[in-house]
């Protein structure tokens, strides 16, 4: 394993480099994910509301290790981009051991605390409730391989070795779509799991990820052999990895929270409501995962040339990654638009249930574009350090979703009313992000 370069060379394939396998990888993970739906689907809606109700407390933590994460990622990358190794070691150990007290921290709170957070959104069937418990406990209480897994991609995203993710995550794929079926269904002598199945599938296939992450990083020269994992961090490196993280980390966690009240304004309409909330938002990943991965991509390029100090070829850069962006967030939208039904047959069978499926992906359609275009502008804010600017606007123009929500679903449009406040909220983070970050981009190459 090697640190990539990404101050020199042609700039489109320099991008194209780092980004392809990352936005291969974040197939990989969609489809991880909508493996896991697809399965969960054949045993029913209910199922799918279990996982979708426990997902979001995931997704709510998700928001924490987001934290050194990011900040990890961007200083590492900017201290390779000035050449001085010892401080991205430095930076990626106190990266991994925030990433291991937030593990334990939640995994406890997972395990001992499913019941009181479950009833959070106030499912009305006793098997689903119990589902969703036995979900969050398992993939909440081992959520150490998860956490240590984005942190490990974090680290080789700034090193621009981004194949160690692809190759990691193909294996964890490969592996969940075997034991899927198996865990969930039982077959033969094997006892049917049901939802606890895919919840350990899930972890079992985490565990692999870790696993071939270490030994990807094993004897790596450049960070990894200098780390020394147990000497305590300088309090200098926590504090700037914090200064990046904690906005983009906050925006996570708030994103989550309106995403989860809207889950419980949703579940008003019933559990299959609930059901078609977590059904679409991962068919819907088709869009934003590869565009995270596009944006991550930009964000590492972005952050060696901020530390190499090129500016220009960080605006070439971002020019590039938006154009890309906004033709897939065409294709994206072309698809969610024309063929909602047989797209979403493929994770739920109650005819009675289609129908509101369809409705979310075709109004989800209009915003594609945006989201596409948003999150490979707060990538470009996060590699050149300003990670407050992306977050706040992506925490007001989230928040206005839930009294949009409330008043939209109160109106003839009902349910869609609730889809609605999702579109349009995006549609607006996308306009204000891009327009925000050409802004700052401007007075930055101003700069002496």
């Amino acid at each position: 394993m090697k640190q990539v370069d990404l101050t020199n060379g042609p700039i489109t394939s320099s991008l194209a480099r780092l980004a392809f396998p990352i936005m291969a990888t974040s197939f990989i993970q969609m489809a991880y994910n909508l493996t896991d739906m697809i399965w969960i689907g054949r045993i029913g809606s209910g199922a799918v509301a279990a996982v979708g109700a426990a997902g979001m407390f995931t997704w709510l933590f998700n928001g924490t290790i987001v934290i050194p994460k990011m900040g990890g990622q961007v200083k590492v990358a900017h201290a390779l981009g000035a050449g001085n190794a010892e401080d991205a070691a430095a930076y990626a150990r106190g990266d991994l051991q925030l990433g291991i007290f937030l593990s334990i921290f939640f995994g406890i709170i997972c395990l001992f605390f499913a019941g009181p957070l479950i009833r959070f959104y106030k499912l009305t069937d006793p098997v689903v409730i119990q589902q969703a418990e036995a979900y969050l406990m398992i993939t909440g209480g081992l959520v150490l391989f998860n956490f240590m897994n984005q942190i490990f991609t974090g680290l080789m995203t700034a090193m621009g070795n981004s194949m160690v993710t692809f190759r990691a995550t193909t294996a964890g794929l490969i592996l969940n779509i075997v034991l899927d079926p198996i865990l969930i269904y039982g077959p033969g002598p094997l006892p049917a799991m049901g939802v606890a199945g895919a919840a350990f599938a899930t972890v079992l296939a985490q565990l692999v990820v870790f696993l071939l992450y270490l030994k990807a990083i094993h004897n790596e020269p450049v960070i990894f052999s200098r780390l020394h994992l147990l000497q305590k961090t300088d309090p200098v490196y926590i504090k700037e990895m914090m200064r990046i993280g904690l906005p983009i980390g906050l925006h996570n966690m708030i994103f989550a929270s309106v995403s989860m009240t809207l889950a419980r304004i949703v579940a008003g309409y019933g559990d299959a409501a609930v059901a078609i909330q977590k059904v679409c938002s991962q068919i819907e990943s088709i869009s934003w995962m590869t565009a995270e991965g596009f944006g991550s991509a930009v964000n590492s390029f972005s952050a060696q040339n901020y530390g190499a100090g090129k500016k220009e070829r960080i605006k070439k850069g971002y020019f590039t990654a938006i154009t890309i962006m906004i033709l897939w967030g065409c294709f994206t939208s072309f698809l969610l638009f024309v063929f909602p039904e047989p797209i979403i047959r493929i994770f739920i069978t109650e005819a009675d249930v289609i129908p509101l499926g369809a409705d979310y992906l075709r109004i989800l359609a209009y915003s594609e574009i945006f989201t596409c275009i948003e999150i490979t502008s707060a990538g470009a804010f996060q590699g050149i350090g300003k990670s407050l600017y992306s977050s706040l606007i992506t925490v007001i123009f989230t928040v206005i979703r839930i009294p949009l929500a409330l008043f939209l679903s109160g109106t003839a449009l009902g349910l869609n009313g609730v889809w609605w406040s999702i579109s349009a909220s995006g549609i607006l983070r996308g306009t204000v992000m891009v327009v925000g970050f050409i802004l700052v981009l401007h007075r930055y190459l101003k700069e002496n």
